[in-house]
């Protein structure tokens, strides 16, 4: 995965987490895509300042994903509720009207738990 994207994912789990410069610095970097040097301008520190604020940023991002794992947590529920939308697919598929409405049930169920996760 791309560095930006996987520093954005993480940012969305964990931003909150982060000091208010931190969070900032991360925010114009990251999701607005400035240049470090329009970033040190908006933050009114330096371009050095900004660069080691991002770094620190991104040290603490990826040490609360280790520790805390929600976004790999979350990546494997989403892979867990499209398995099941594929299984309930499949049986919805068949003929047997009984199978049809359990798997109507259970695609219901994925859905939910998807979209509870997200």
């Amino acid at each position: 995965m791309d560095k930006n994207i996987e520093i954005s994912l993480l940012f969305d789990f964990y931003g909150q987490l982060l000091s208010p410069k931190q969070h900032e610095a991360i925010s114009l970097y990251y999701n607005d895509d400035y240049s470090l040097s329009e970033t040190a301008e908006v933050m009114g520190i330096t371009r050095q300042g900004v660069r080691d604020l991002v770094k620190r940023s991104e040290a603490e991002l990826y040490e609360y994903e280790e520790k805390l794992g929600l976004y790999k947590r979350f990546e494997q529920v989403g892979e867990s509720a499209g398995k099941i939308r594929a299984l309930a697919k499949e049986i919805c598929e068949s003929q047997d009207l009984q199978a049809v409405e359990l798997a109507k049930e259970i695609e219901a169920l994925a859905d939910k738990l998807y979209t509870e996760e997200a």
